[in-house]
């Protein structure tokens, strides 16, 4: 059985986390790739579309999850299928991974160049549950 983590801690560890997409002197920066993710932090794949995050990028955590704020929409200058995502904050400091589908909803992950890309929802759960 895996390990079990009272939400309160699951909660601080969420805000931790959205404390260090914040870290920054900016916005943190939400970055959407194509082709297979690499391991944790690794070297990236092909780099579809950069998105800004509000000044604050998350809300309040809850029941060991976070949710974020408005994403501005931004043009893509690139085509293909995003897969997965790396988020960082201004400095370029790795944050977190996740994959498109599950942690981060598109308006179509299917990307061409010139299209808006919205992000419908960004939801980040701790799996310590």
């Amino acid at each position: 059985m895996a390990l079990g983590v009272a939400t309160a801690v699951r909660n601080t560890k969420m805000g931790k986390m959205a404390d260090a997409v914040d870290a920054g002197a900016g916005a943190g920066l939400l970055r959407l790739y194509d082709g297979t993710r690499p391991i944790t932090g690794g070297s990236v794949t092909n780099l579809l579309v950069e998105l800004t995050f509000s000044t604050t990028s998350f809300g309040s955590p809850s029941s060991g999850a976070i949710a974020a704020n408005a994403i501005a929409a931004v043009l893509s200058s690139l085509s293909g299928t995003a897969t997965w995502f790396r988020i960082v904050d201004s400095a370029n400091t790795f944050v977190c991974d996740g994959e498109v589908g599950t942690d981060l909803v598109l308006n179509n992950a299917v990307i061409a160049s010139g299209v808006l890309v919205e992000i419908t929802s960004v939801v980040l759960t701790d799996g310590d549950s």
